[in-house]
C-alpha cells in the first residue's frame, strides 16, 4: 500500500522559512515525479511545485518562484519543499502527490496523495 505523508507545517511569521517533507512508504518515489499543491480556505487547490526525475525537471508556480525550492532525498524516499520568505498569502494546506500521469499542474493527474499539512503565515 502506497502512502504519502506530509510534515513540517506550522504557524510562522511573514519572512520566516519552513521546510515541508513528503515521506513515501510502499513506493520508491525516486522514479516518480512528485508534485506539491496547496489549498487556502475558500479557494481552489493550486499547483506549487513539482520535482521531476532530474534537476531539469523542476517547475514552480509564479507565486512561489525564487522563494520555494523542491528537492529530493532518495535515500530517505522523501521530497522536500523549502519555503523561504513566507507571506500571509502562502497560508494554506499543503499536499504532496506522486505518480504523475499527465499535466504536472493538475492535481487530478497524480495517483497517490497525502493528507496535507497546514501552513499558517501571520503578518
Amino acid at each position: 500500500q502506497v502512502q504519502l505523508t506530509e510534515s513540517g507545517g506550522g504557524l510562522v511569521q511573514a519572512g520566516d522559512s519552513l521546510r515541508l517533507s513528503c515521506a513515501a512508504s510502499g513506493r520508491d518515489i525516486t522514479y516518480y515525479a512528485v508534485g506539491w499543491f496547496r489549498q487556502a480556505s475558500g479557494k481552489e487547490r493550486e499547483f506549487v511545485a513539482v520535482a521531476g526525475l532530474n534537476e531539469n525537471m523542476k517547475h514552480y508556480a509564479d507565486a512561489v518562484k525564487g522563494r520555494f525550492t523542491v528537492s529530493r532525498d532518495n535515500a530517505e524516499n522523501t521530497v522536500y519543499l523549502q519555503m523561504n520568505n513566507l507571506k500571509p498569502e502562502d497560508t494554506a494546506i499543503y499536499y504532496c502527490a506522486s505518480d504523475l500521469r499527465g499535466d504536472y499542474r493538475d492535481y487530478s493527474e497524480y495517483i497517490y496523495k497525502g493528507p496535507g499539512t497546514q501552513v499558517t503565515v501571520s503578518s
